[in-house]
């Protein structure tokens, strides 16, 4: 079914928000317009078009961030209108979480926000330890808590890094990839992989960290308050950098809020909301952090906020390694019935490796009929995950919330009046990773 089609159908639908019926209009006439333009019969006179051009940018472009297609009409050097062509990347994750143990999908939340996949793979547990009653061990809820701290500076590096060579910077993405080297290899030290880390596990860890671990933690955190205060002597008089930015992409509160928009993106205007003081997991509750906001709402305000939350993150780092050697105990849940048993178990007892067995080849079970929805306040915003469960050890529904997906709902909007030339930061200001957006 085409997008005219179902937007067609949207009255269907009374349980949309009202806000999208605006969007939804305006994307009517917009594709409208590509369609008509693409589709034209040749003897048709386009004079009017003379002063016009239209451009794909994307989705075989450095600047996108990966397969994301911008469809633009320019006039002269002004972004008249703009359409995003999203699903390049979509291979139906919430339809294969469906065909999956709640544990086997684990691995398949790696692949979202591939940037920071620690992140992604609490938010699942924690989904599902919701709708099965599942509350895991302290000690394991700090550590999680910690390596989602971790994750977050990671994204947050490669944004800054790839959003400064976008605008010609190229030192500063190779100072920034240096200090995530030394993150991926903490999370290889921590998880056995640099990347994909699958740590988390429905009902605690698979591992606990290790002193050595915690020692290079607390070596990353000194390294990164200096190098952090360098590239802020760096950038935030930097006359280039802060006219490449300020003014650019202007969003009011208001305007966010109506386009759905979530995380830096949304306290960069002025919006106070972070799911980690507002509706609190893990053990956010028992530490100290500011949420950072700014009010300018453009691309330069999103910069301080995301500096500022790199900042706040190494803060809580440093009290979950306070809080972690004085809380000893198991990181996993004591019940074969809601969490894998340890290796000791299946290696050297019979019921071990049959616990371990019907783990793996059935795993939790919910309730029947029992829904539940848990989001987290992952690097680009409210990452959630909702649930429905029809009794078995697969659930019956899976439906992702991602914060890539909402916030290039805002994108359109500013790209449309703003100049050509400022799109490059437009798309990075937002900080897409496609593999999240597409699903």
């Amino acid at each position: 079914m085409s997008l005219l089609s179902q937007i067609e159908l949207k009255d269907q639908f009374r349980f949309w928000p009202r806000h999208n019926e605006a969007l939804f209009k305006r994307l009517e006439s917009k594709h409208a317009w590509l369609e008509e333009r693409h589709h034209a019969p040749e003897d048709l006179t386009l004079d009017a078009l003379d002063n016009e051009m239209v451009l794909n940018i994307g989705p075989q472009h450095p600047a996108t961030h990966g397969v994301l297609r911008c469809a633009v009409k320019l006039d002269g050097e002004t972004i008249d209108k703009c359409v995003l062509d999203l699903g390049y990347l979509h291979r139906g994750i919430e339809k294969v979480a469906e065909a999956k143990t709640y544990q086997e999908f684990m691995p398949y939340t790696d692949r979202m926000d591939y940037l920071s996949p620690y992140s992604n793979n609490v938010a699942w547990c924690l989904a599902v330890e919701k709708i099965t009653g599942i509350e895991a061990p302290e000690r394991a809820q700090w550590i999680r808590m910690m390596m989602c701290e971790l994750a977050r500076i990671s994204a947050h590096l490669l944004w800054m890094g790839v959003g400064l060579m976008d605008a010609g910077a190229v030192s500063v993405f190779l100072w920034t990839f240096e200090l995530r080297e030394d993150l991926y290899n903490i999370f290889d030290h921590v998880a056995g992989a640099r990347l994909t880390v699958s740590h988390s596990r429905i009902g605690g860890l698979f591992s606990d960290v290790t002193d050595e671990s915690l020692a290079m933690i607390r070596a990353f955190c000194d390294k990164f308050d200096g190098a952090i205060e360098g590239w802020e002597k760096l950038l935030n008089r930097n006359r280039i950098w802060i006219d490449r930015n300020e003014g650019i992409g202007m969003l009011t509160a208001e305007e966010v809020v109506e386009l759905g928009m979530t995380g830096p993106n949304l306290r960069g205007s002025g919006v106070p909301y972070d799911i980690r003081r507002f509706e609190p997991y893990l053990r956010y509750e028992e530490v100290d952090f500011i949420i950072p906001i700014r009010t300018e709402g453009d691309s330069l305000a999103r910069y301080f906020v995301r500096m500022d939350e790199m900042k706040e993150s190494v803060k809580i780092v440093r009290q979950c390694l306070a809080r972690i050697p004085e809380i000893h105990g198991p990181i996993r849940v004591d019940d074969a019935k809601h969490a894998y048993p340890s290796k000791d178990e299946v290696y050297y007892s019979m019921e071990g490796l049959i616990h371990d067995f019907l783990y793996t080849d059935t795993g939790v079970c919910p309730p029947k009929g029992v829904w539940s929805y848990h989001a987290i306040e992952a690097p680009k915003g409210e990452l959630g995950f909702y649930i429905e469960s029809n009794g078995t050890g697969s659930p019956a529904r899976v439906r992702i919330n991602t914060p890539s997906f909402t916030n290039l709902q805002g994108l359109e909007y500013m790209l449309e009046g703003a100049m050509m030339g400022d799109m490059v930061i437009l798309i990075g200001t937002i900080d897409p990773v496609m593999g999240e957006a597409d699903k």
